[in-house]
């Protein structure tokens, strides 16, 4: 999985997003303010398309409309707003068309400056994006690659917003917890995601190990100009790779993995081999 998925492009030229506080939004009237929150807004470098062709199948997901903006179109936002939703899910589907058999989740967990019209509003583009590919709200556990290719089945969409209630292809939020260490220490990290492995729950839900670090204020003001990747990403990816590599997957393991910029080293590529640990299983049991 990639965070903040959609933040390879933001728009400097657009407001600050609503997601962002009202001190923020007065620094930014200054243009070199917002070229720096570009530098630490942006997670990833990525397009969906390149990042579906490098093994990215868990898509982090931030949305809002635009204040003041006649009609309803939803962005995605990072600080910064980026592309339209609707563009961002015609680029995935054209890659699932392509590749019938690849099953994605979408991961819609926090929207800025939306009523119930915002949202009956997204959901019609998700439905008309995906139509029949959607997977209706099921047990967790029978949802495998070949339950998914029996009902012709590519994309689950979570939901954290209690509209999901009335839609049998929205999948409620709690399905998908994604514990946030919130640190910029490594070590800190890597304790956390063991801690929240073992309370992991059994069964019922997915589970996201979110394998980033989290710039504080006083992070962005020593290192203005160099940005989240070249302050936080490059140095400390080694380690949290290796950690990835030491896990496994199945009951109380792993799940899914999210990381900032998910081209540097191999992470998709180490990611997906912890699934040879399952056939492994599966070959000894036999």
């Amino acid at each position: 999985g990639s965070h903040d998925s959609f933040s390879y492009w933001v728009d400097e030229k657009s407001p600050v997003g609503p997601d962002q506080a009202t001190a923020i939004k007065r620094l930014a009237r200054i243009s070199l303010v917002k070229k720096i929150m570009k530098k630490w807004s942006v997670t990833q470098n990525l397009t969906f398309k390149e990042q579906l062709e490098g093994g990215i199948r868990y898509f982090d997901l931030r949305v809002s409309s635009k204040p003041g903006e006649i009609g309803q179109e939803i962005y995605f936002i990072h600080g910064l707003f980026g592309i339209k939703v609707w563009d961002g899910l015609k680029e995935i589907n054209t890659f699932l068309e392509q590749h019938p058999k690849e099953v994605i989740f979408l991961d819609f967990n926090h929207f800025y400056a939306m009523d119930d019209s915002h949202h009956f509003f997204l959901i019609n583009r998700i439905h008309s994006a995906f139509g029949s590919k959607l997977c209706s709200v099921e047990c967790v556990e029978y949802v495998t690659l070949q339950y998914m290719w029996e009902k012709k089945y590519q994309v689950l969409i979570f939901y954290h917003y209690p509209l999901y209630r009335e839609y049998p292809f929205l999948w409620p939020g709690n399905k998908m917890p994604a514990p946030w260490a919130n640190t910029t220490n490594v070590h800190k990290l890597l304790q956390f995601l063991e801690t929240t492995l073992e309370e992991r729950s059994r069964y019922g839900t997915f589970h996201v190990s979110q394998a980033i670090l989290t710039p504080r204020v006083k992070t962005i003001a020593r290192h203005l100009i160099r940005g989240l990747k070249n302050t936080l990403v490059h140095r400390n990816l080694p380690m949290i790779l290796n950690w990835v590599k030491a896990q496994k997957p199945g009951v109380m393991g792993v799940n899914i993995i999210t990381s900032d910029f998910v081209e540097l080293a191999d992470f998709a590529a180490t990611v997906i081999a912890l699934n040879d640990l399952l056939l492994e299983e599966d070959e000894s049991a036999t």
